[in-house]
């Protein structure tokens, strides 16, 4: 057992951490080397998709009788109809059988243009259910827009200023709710990965032939109801999962949390006096045109450094305008101009959540945000059968995997803000013996480290303290400028330094995060004051950074296990990128580099617990020719646990030196055999 204190978890010093990132905190650029053993796949991998060019593989989702359903994810314009525009669709005359690995033929590559932009697959056609801004809801709303207070639907067409994503263009995870024993009728919930962010809800129901039908007519979304609009609406909602409870739930990939750059901690800020070179998006969530501080800072300095997050705060302002904000002067060639939103603007801490949708039936379900279970880009939660345990994903450069553990099952409070329990971070343990080898040969152990204890409320009542700090408080917190003055370039630069060098005052500050991990390391994680036991639930990343926990995870996209997992059961991991801080000199790990990725799996233990992350695929080298890249799993994102053990993986891939640009599904069959939920095989 490793005595977790921050002394002996600080893996990187300061000054190493400083060094790389005020020589630039982007993505490394190092040359591909020949990882040996890579690819490589313990079991079988087949191909059963291909979509349709320029799209992502997203939101697979397996309905009882076998028919699978995914979403095409922002395909390119140019494809021929209905392949261009963003749909959900389902496989028509194919079910899996769940009885093995005999139910289709691998699909060959795509070979012509015609090919590469459709929808392929190797048994089934492709059935659309419904497409980006479909009429819904009586023809008062477009599926997968929000809308503002007014109705007025936040579009690029309607607001200028900066857009995180094409209203309607990125449908991602998908969950079915039955609502009757068949499985043949209910909702299904749908995620819109944007900002504002929307799930929407779809009547589905099969006919006698064993079709799917969606009623539009019927169908909402969920982002303009007063119900999730009174949390302050969603960011980015990515993957999700179907609970254990039958409820849909969705992840916020807030991409704009970090505080600081890549390997770099707040303490090295501390250390170093200044943010130069460290900070991240976060700090700049409330000025006038947020995602511009990257041109800013490189405007400002010479040694300008990489803002990490700062293109994921683009739509923060259409965020507001979705609360109710009046939009700014936006006459200024499309752009926002430097009129700050004084009136409505959301608080940055009230994003980067799991949302379950409560009672999925009734006419408005009830959004809950489990804040409790930290603040991150998630990309998918995976609840145990046990109700309690929950395994997260951060999606990013230098990111984690958390664990929660509330105090009982979830579903048996009575009150869902009364849920309490843990959260954790990982660390690993056998570091040393990872250094430059193989990924393929490498099972990473861990040990998880407590963060923090706290309730729902808890930890909703201290995000309250930060509400109803806008644009204007940004420029008054850090400058001598009074509301109501002209802002000029020279009052937003004088803003903008004064957080690059002390961080956003309006906000948790370095101090406290800092004070926090001394108080831990001396204390333990239960004797902190009680002003700063929000720090690891709300700014999750910089204090699991702070006490060294193992955060150089670079894009760990989907965990899943099969339903119902007992213990003796795997958990899947898949980690789109192994590269960056988990390959290179500025991270602890220092496996080689697979830009391909890689798949782990871990067994579940008696209580839940997982302990060791072995891999079970690794992807290709950006340099291997297609002759290998063609049949490889590249840059896995969503996964999906049959109930028969087998693992759909989908691709949002760079594609490297295939011969063909398309995203791929793939089958994965382990080679120890296939388990049926029920423990140990």
């Amino acid at each position: 057992m490793v005595e977790f204190t921050r002394r002996n978890l600080m893996a990187t010093s300061a000054a190493a951490a400083l060094g790389a990132s005020v020589v630039g905190a982007g993505r490394t650029t190092a040359e591909d080397v020949d990882t040996s053993r890579a690819p490589l796949v313990r079991g079988d991998l087949k191909r059963f998709s291909t979509t349709a060019f320029g799209a992502e593989v997203t939101g697979p989702f397996v309905f009882g009788d076998g028919t699978l359903l995914y979403s095409l994810q922002h395909p390119d314009r140019e494809n021929p109809a209905p392949y261009d525009k963003a749909a959900v669709g389902y496989f028509s005359d194919f079910q899996f059988s769940f009885d093995g690995d005999s139910d289709f033929e691998e699909l060959a590559t795509p070979e012509t243009n015609e090919e590469r932009r459709t929808v392929r697959s190797a048994a089934g056609d492709y059935e659309i259910l419904a497409r980006e801004r479909d009429r819904i809801n009586g023809g008062t709303e477009l599926l997968g827009v929000p809308q503002t207070p007014d109705g007025t639907n936040i579009t690029s067409e309607n607001f200028s200023g900066s857009q995180y994503a094409d209203a309607g263009y990125t449908p991602d995870c998908n969950q079915f709710v039955a609502t009757n024993d068949e499985g043949t009728e209910g909702y299904l919930f749908t995620n819109w990965e944007a900002s504002p962010g929307n799930v929407s809800r779809i009547p589905l129901s099969q006919t006698e032939d064993g079709e799917w039908e969606a009623d539009l007519e019927n169908a909402r979304n969920l982002a303009n109801t007063a119900a999730l609009r009174e949390l302050g609406g969603t960011r980015i909602n990515c993957y999700g999962d179907l609970s254990p409870w039958e409820t849909m739930l969705s992840a916020e990939e807030n991409y704009g949390h970090p505080r600081v750059a890549l390997t770099a901690s707040v303490g090295d800020i501390v250390e170093q006096g200044t943010g130069k070179g460290l900070r991240g998006a976060h700090e700049f969530w409330n000025r006038p045109n947020p995602s511009q501080i990257q041109s800013a800072v490189e405007s400002y300095y010479d040694d300008a450094w990489n803002v990490q997050g700062y293109w994921a705060i683009t739509g923060v302002e259409h965020l507001a305008y979705y609360l109710g904000a009046d939009p700014v002067d936006q006459s200024a060639g499309g752009k926002n101009d430097l009129t700050p939103i004084g009136d409505e603007y959301p608080n940055p801490y009230r994003y980067g959540y799991i949302v379950d949708f409560r009672d999925p039936a009734a006419e408005t379900p009830e959004p809950v945000k489990y804040y409790v279970m930290g603040r991150a880009a998630w990309e998918c939660p995976d609840v145990q059968s046990d109700e309690r345990t929950v395994y997260l994903a951060s999606d990013g450069d230098s990111k984690g995997i958390y664990k929660f553990v509330a105090d009982r099952p979830i579903p048996s409070y009575d009150d869902p803000m009364d849920v309490a329990g843990t959260l954790y971070a990982p660390y690993v343990t056998n570091r040393d013996a990872a250094v430059e080898r193989p990924a393929a040969d490498v099972d990473l152990e861990i040990e998880w480290v407590e963060l923090g204890y706290a309730s729902n409320a808890e930890v909703e009542s201290w995000i309250a303290e930060y509400d109803d700090i806008t644009q204007v408080e940004y420029l008054e917190t850090h400058t001598d400028w009074m509301d109501g003055d002209e802002v000029t370039p020279e009052i937003l630069e004088a803003a903008d330094k004064a957080v690059i060098e002390g961080g956003n005052r309006d906000y948790v500050t370095d101090e406290e995060i800092v004070e926090w991990a001394d108080q831990y390391e001396t204390r333990g994680p239960d004797g902190v004051d009680e002003a700063l036991r929000r720090v690891p639930f709300i700014e999750t990343r910089a204090a699991a950074k702070e006490i060294g926990a193992t955060i150089e995870f670079n894009k760990a996209e989907g965990i899943d296990s099969v339903e119902a997992a007992a213990p003796g059961d795997y958990v899947y991991f898949g980690i789109s990128e192994l590269n960056d801080d988990m390959s290179n000199e500025m991270g602890t790990l220092q496996v080689e580099r697979v830009d391909g990725g890689v798949v782990y799996r871990a067994e579940l233990e008696s209580d839940y617990n997982v302990s060791t992350l072995e891999p079970v695929i690794v992807g290709p080298d950006a340099s291997d020719p297609a002759a290998i890249a063609d049949d490889a799993l590249i840059n896995v994102d969503n996964l999906s646990v049959l109930d028969d053990g087998r693992v759909l993986c989908c691709e949002d891939a760079d594609q490297f030196g295939r011969s063909y640009k398309n995203d791929c599904l793939y089958v994965y069959t382990p080679e120890d055999g296939l388990g049926d939920g029920d423990g140990p095989r």
